[in-house]
Order: structure tokens, then sequence, then C-alpha cells
């Protein structure tokens, strides 16, 4: 590399530093990667830096400087537990020494006058800014500034600035009323859940019986992978977790028997119970593999028909309810208007001609019926996933829901906030043990500083989503609130790098969500961890996932590690093969047959794993929870379970396809068509369940734990004593 090429690079690093890119990070394996030159530039671009080429990485720094110092203030500032914030101005020494006024409209609509002189307060960090001296002073905002979003106006020389107060309790809820710690509860896809009613995959109904049937076995909780809005025709994307919107609910889960306009629809009562539809419900339900196209194409002629009937009709409660609904969904009508016309385009967004790609829609370019579906669907499903909850709410039972990282490339919120997406990069993470490539998600991130800059409303709208339907939400990956893998379009995900996020503003508005709607976070915190997450996650009550398969160690003496306290416990999530498979290691082979290890790689997994799984075993029998000295995978489970169940964990998650030791995962990561990702429905109905002794049997196990572990820790304190397998069985 040449001397000038070399400055040039050192440019390019301070620029990047500048902007929260990290010019170097640690792999897995803790050895240091220096991110290159080509990967910095596309990154600076794609974040907004006036720059095209390296040599103009000096005078980009130089802009963005005087940009930083000629912006008064930052967006936003954090008042943590009524407690004062700190409003940092960025002023010309010339303005330094004035009185200005500061006006603090709250979130009710009241409005605090702060008068601030200035010249009493002390100049710190001086800049030379073109000529002209800057200087930072800080002012204090006054204590017990109410919980909420609040708009902050400052008039210094005849200009106003603005900066969002987010005042928010340091701590996310602990749970909702009635719902407190020391539960347990099962997992299972809800497209997995078939029931011999269901029109061939589970819907909202499903989901409800699914907790009466746990409820009766004493658990309190149930979880499922995300049920947002989805291209389920053209284009088509099943995935959960590359949602068409994360401010809407996907219909395909409706139960369109329980809409209340089924009993008076004689339409749609007629087709559901024509024989052609009854025959393709009959082929839907015998196929292993949920068809979502299929399905969805079934299920809307009935939606549909119910649309129809909804808006013809002038029943006063209806529409009043349907009115209430809009008010509270101010962009539902939109987002109505962007279904229907990528339905009329049969084409994703990009595609569309520039004025509608520009959101300029006007009503030639969709039907007003497939506008009026979209507004029913999402209605009625709100309706009835809301009865649901409310239900489990009043009986002391939580949902857990997953809130994904990101939208489709092609979602309505990208399409709607440009300009809060990155379109020229791609999430991801870097090379693993495990992805030795390095893995590109295929979804756009968010930018950092323009979510600052609208005060995080997208963020807020996305959590209060779930919010309103969920006990416990678990934010998927949760080092993004820290900082986020991007892969620059072109580039290999072994070509990316971290850029930062402004994390302890992410979690005011995740901790103050949360009191607001009385609902429990989890962190996804599995991964390539940075040191400050963890500390950050418990300075703000997010609880730790503790799953089992993830932190085995060959290692006798580490082979478990303690189950943290009030942590999420479980055996394995959505991503990881289930625990027979795991035990069997039918993964390996799996991995083999994928190309990504290869005889020798496989070679060396299969001797660790027989390690780990001795190891186990040992700490199991040790520990006094496994007696057999030659397990089996229902007896090794079961430990676990059981270990889990007895554990200070908050939260018990259970896989109910682990119970019956099924082989085939819900997703293999890194894979699209070669595996039925988000396709498999449980090898048995929802009607089987009770009638399986090996199921209810741990599940009543794990019940009877789960109390006695309750019960030890709710005595006085300083009478706790540590579980031993005699007080707990």
């Amino acid at each position: 590399m040449t001397a000038a090429s070399t400055r040039e690079t050192r440019w390019l690093e301070r620029l990047a530093h500048a902007y929260g890119v990290q010019t170097a990070y640690s792999d897995i394996t803790h050895r240091r990667i220096r991110v290159s030159p080509q990967t910095l530039l596309a990154v600076l671009k794609a974040l907004g830096a006036p720059l095209e080429k390296a040599e103009d990485a000096r005078d980009a720094l130089r802009e963005h400087e005087q940009a930083r110092w000629r912006r008064p203030c930052n967006p936003v500032v954090v008042a943590w537990d009524g407690g004062s914030a700190e409003l940092s101005l960025r002023l010309p020494r010339t303005l330094s020494d004035t009185r200005i006024g500061l006006h603090l409209r709250l979130e009710d609509g009241g409005v605090l006058h702060l008068p601030c002189d200035l010249s009493l307060l002390p100049a710190a960090q001086g800049a030379q800014v073109e000529g002209e001296r800057y200087v930072v002073k800080t002012v204090d905002l006054p204590e017990g500034i109410p919980l909420g979003y609040h708009r902050l106006t400052a008039e210094i020389g005849g200009n106003t600035m603005e900066t969002v107060v987010i005042a928010a309790p340091r701590k996310a809820c602990e749970s909702r009323k009635g719902a407190g710690g020391r539960t347990w509860g099962v997992f299972l896809p809800l497209y997995a859940l078939n029931s011999r009613r269901s029109l061939g995959s589970g819907d909202l109904t499903d989901l409800a019986a699914l907790m009466e049937w746990v409820s009766g076995l004493g658990g309190r909780a149930v979880g499922t992978l995300p049920l947002l809005a989805a291209f389920l025709s053209e284009p088509f994307n099943p995935s959960p977790y590359a949602p068409a919107s994360r401010l809407f609910w996907n219909e395909f889960y409706l139960d369109v028997a329980r809409a209340p306009e089924f009993s008076t629809c004689t339409p749609a009562r007629e087709l559901m119970s024509s024989p052609g539809f009854r025959e393709e419900v009959e082929a839907l339900r015998a196929s292993p593999l949920v068809d979502y196209r299929r399905g969805m194409a079934l299920k809307r002629r009935v939606i549909k028909e119910l649309a129809l009937s909804f808006f013809s009709g002038n029943d006063p409660g209806r529409q009043g309810a349907f009115r209430e609904f809009l008010a509270a969904n101010p962009e539902l009508e939109e987002y109505a208007v962007f279904r229907a016309t990528g339905e009329t385009q049969r084409s994703p967004w990009p595609a569309w001609p520039e004025s509608l790609r520009d959101r300029v829609i006007t009503p030639e370019a969709y039907e007003d019926e497939a506008k009026r579906y979209h507004l029913y669907a999402q209605f009625v499903f709100d309706e009835q996933f809301g009865a649901i909850s409310k239900r489990f709410r009043e009986r002391g039972e939580v949902l857990y829901l997953d809130l994904p990282l990101g939208v489709s490339y092609d979602s309505y919120d990208v399409w709607r906030n440009r300009d809060l997406f990155v379109l020229d990069v791609s999430s991801g993470a870097p090379p693993d043990d495990f992805f030795t490539q390095g893995q590109d998600w295929g979804f756009p991130p968010m930018h950092p500083e323009r979510s600052r800059e609208e005060g995080f409303r997208y963020y807020r709208a996305c959590l209060r989503h779930q919010f309103r339907h969920a006990g416990i939400l678990r934010i998927d990956h949760v080092m993004g609130l820290h900082r986020f893998f991007w892969v620059p379009k072109g580039m290999t995900a072994r070509e990316g790098t971290y850029v930062g996020y402004p994390a302890e503003e992410f979690y005011a508005v995740l901790t103050l969500e949360s009191h607001r709607n009385g609902v429990r976070v989890v962190g996804e915190d599995l991964g390539t961890v940075p040191p400050y997450v963890r500390p950050a996650m418990a300075r703000h009550g997010l609880a730790r996932m503790f799953v089992v398969q993830f932190g085995l160690s060959p290692d006798p003496g580490k082979t478990l590690r303690p189950v943290p306290a009030e942590s999420l416990g479980c055996v394995n999530t959505h991503d990881m093969p289930p625990f027979a498979s795991f035990w069997g290691g039918l993964d390996i082979d799996d991995r083999v047959d994928l190309g990504l290890l290869d005889e020798e790689g496989a070679r060396e997994e299969r001797e660790k794993r027989l390690r780990v799984k001795k190891a186990l075993a040992s700490f199991l029998r040790r520990t006094g929870w496994l007696g057999k000295d030659r397990p089996g995978a229902q007896e090794v489970l079961a430990a676990v379970l059981s270990y889990l169940a007895a554990s200070k964990a908050g939260v018990v998650i259970v896989n109910l396809e682990d119970l019956y030791l099924e082989t085939d995962p819900q997703n293999v990561p890194g894979t699209w068509k070669e595996r039925p990702n988000w396709l498999r429905k449980a090898r048995h109905g929802f009607e089987a369940f009770p009638e399986m002794p090996q199921v209810i049997r741990i599940l009543r196990e794990m019940d009877r734990l789960r109390r006695a572990e309750k019960a030890r820790r709710g005595k006085p304190r300083g009478q706790e004593t540590k579980p031993t397998r005699e007080e707990v069985g």
C-alpha cells in the first residue's frame, strides 16, 4: 500500500469512527478482523456520508463535524425514573451567554416553560468551525417529568431547535399482574399446530385451545413464532422473520368461522359447506407441509364474502367499532391501499411504476374490493386476537410473542418509511464456527440517526403492536439495540462490518412501552454477544435467555452453566435442531448434506458431540436428575427439563415437538429452497397431545417442580435455600 493510500485509509477510518462504523471487530475466536477500505466506503455512503471515493474522506469528515456543531442539540435526550435529564447545547460563542426560552410540551398537551440564563452555566468542549468558535453548555432539565414522549423546544438567536425527551423507567416491567414468575409454558409455531377443525394449518382458535390445554396442566404461557403480515401470493415469502409489515397481522391465522359476520353471511357459509371447498380443506389437512398459497387463497374467498357483508351492512355497533379501530390505527388505510396495489400490479413495490413507488397512489391503481378486504381482515383479526389475549390476561396467562429484527425489502414498512431504512446494505452476521462464510439475512437495517430524528416513532409503533396482546415479548437478536452487522450489496457476509446504534435511547422506548402495557421483555442474547450487552440488559430489566443446547460444553466442569435468575429457560430455539436430532447427531449429518461441513469437520463435530453427551449425562446423574447409566434421548430430555423447572429461571418454555422426539427442524438457518423452512406441520395433531403419556408425564413433572421452586423462592428474605433433588422430588 502506498503512503498516499495509507493516508486516505486513515482519513476513511476516522470518518467511519465519526459515523459509528467499526473499522475492526473480534470474531467468535477473539481474532481481530480489520475491515477493508472498500467495505468502509460502501457503508459510509449507505449512511449518507458525503463522499464517492476514499480520497473524499477528509473533506467529508470536516463537513460531518461542521454539521454536528451547527446542530444545537441531539434529537433525543432520556430522563430515567423521574430524574433530571441533561440537555447539551452546542452554541456559537457569541450566543453562549444569552437568555433562552425552553418550552417542554408534555405528551398530555401540557406545557412547562423553563427560562434559562446561559451566562450562569459553564462552557466546555469548545471547537473552531469555519472560523467561528463553538462551546457546549449543559442545561439540567427539571426532575419529575412524567413518563412519556415530550417535545422540548428552545429559542436561541432567533432560531428554534427541537428535541424529544423520553421520560422512561430504567427497568422494563417484570410481568403482567397475576402472571408472576416461576411459571412454564409450551412453544409451537402456529402454522404447525394442526387440528381437526382448522383449514389445514393452525389459527387463532387453535392457539386459544392450546392455552386451555396447557393451563389445565398448570402452565401459564404459550409461545409461537411472529404472526405478522406476510406476502403469501405475489411476491411470496412465508418467513415470519421477513414480514410484509411489523405493524399489521397475518390474516392467514384468522378463524373465519368466528368472525361476527359469519353467522349472517349466507354466501360465506354456503362456500365453506360446498363440496369443492371441503375437498380442498381435506387436501390441505392431509399434506405434511403447509401450503400457504392454496390455504390463503381458500381462506381469502371466505374473508372476501365476509368483507362484502360487513361493508354493505348497517349495524351501528359494528360500524362504530370499525371507525374506532381506524382511528386507533391511522396507517391501516394506507396499508390496505399498498396491499391492494401490489395485488393489482402482481409485483413487489420496487418494480412498480415510479409514481406508485413514491407513495402517490390514486384509486385507479387498485381495486377497491381488495382494499376493503385488507381493512376488514385486519379489523377482525385484531378483534379475535384481542378477545383471546384479554381472556389469557384475566386468568394470569401470557402469550409469548416475538419481535423480528426487521422487515422484507418489499414490505409496506420500507415503502412507507423509505428514509428510515438503508437499502444499499443487508443485515447479517460475521463468520462463526457454524456459519463459516457469515450470514446475509436479506432485510435492510434501520438508519440509526434517522430513527432518532423521528423520535423512534416507527419503533414505538412496532412495539405497541405486539405489546397489545403479548404477556412476554422476545426481542430477536437483542444485540441489535447496540450494533448491527451491515453487508454492502454486492459483497459477501465476510466483507461486512458493525454499525453502532443509540442503545440507551432504544432501551428507553422499550422500557416505557413495556410498563405502559405491562409486558415482560426477553432479550435473545445468543451468538456473538459483546461484553457490554448483558450488563445493559440487566440495567434495564430485560430477561436473558438460557438455551441448554446452545451452552453445552464437553468440559465436565462446565457442562451446563447455572441458569441465570429470572431468565427464560429452554432446551433449544426454532433455529436449532430438535433435541432428538441433536442427541442422535442428525443435525451434523444434515450439515454434511448441505455442504456446510466436510467429512473431516463432521468427524470432529461427532467426536465433540459424543463428549458433550457424556458430560451432560454425567452432570445430570451427579445432580440427581438422571438415574439410568445408558439413558436414551427421552430420559435425558426429561432430566434436562426437570433441571430447568427447578432452576431460578423466571419462565421455562418447552418445545412441544421435543416431547415426542421429533427429529425434523422447523428452520435450518442458512438455507432457503434446500429445506422446507417455516412449512412443516407438527407430526401429531392437537387432539393427539392429551393422549400421549410421555408428553403429559413430563409436563406434569415440570409443573410440580416449578411450583416447588416458586414456593421456595417465596420464603422471607434470608430463609431461602438452594434447591436439592430431594426437595423437589
